[in-house]
């Protein structure tokens, strides 16, 4: 009578052609994940300096109470999800500019505030040296890494 089944052979065959598949699989799928957050640290920086850029021009059409030699810039980031008093609004009705502030997703800590996981750089500081100040000017991320392009996210 003869037996079915595999033999020790091509079972050893067919583990190794798997384990090559994984080896080959694994750094594509990382790739893809890394490619992930990237595209969506783009989105959160668009979405942001868009925020801070509508909140200026506001400022500068007198929408938005400043004080005299302020820049118009946003004073933080919470004051774009917050909102600010229309001063044209008899009503007194409120301006947004954010729905809420998006994380950096390449923040290590996530119980962090999402405004606590931006470097923000002000209207006073360098461009080559960020540094906060009254106002939010600009923001990038916190994080040391190097994009797939070869810049390091700080610099997007």
């Amino acid at each position: 009578m003869r037996r079915r089944g595999f033999t020790l052979i091509e079972m050893v065959v067919t583990v190794a052609i798997v384990g090559l598949l994984a080896t080959v699989a694994l750094p594509i799928a990382q790739v893809g994940a890394q490619r992930a957050r990237e595209q969506e640290l783009r989105d959160a920086l668009r979405e942001i300096r868009g925020a801070i850029d509508a909140y200026k021009a506001a400022a500068d059409a007198g929408r938005i109470a400043k004080e005299p030699g302020a820049t118009g810039y946003p004073p933080s980031l919470e004051v774009l999800a917050s909102g600010v008093e229309d001063e044209r609004s008899l009503k007194k009705a409120r301006i947004y500019f954010l729905r809420r502030v998006p994380r950096d997703p390449f923040y290590p800590d996530p119980s962090a505030a999402p405004e606590e996981t931006w470097g923000q750089r002000s209207y006073a500081s360098e461009p080559a040296d960020p540094r906060p100040g009254d106002d939010v000017f600009d923001v990038h991320s916190l994080s040391q890494r190097r994009g797939l392009n070869g810049i390091a996210y700080r610099d997007w």
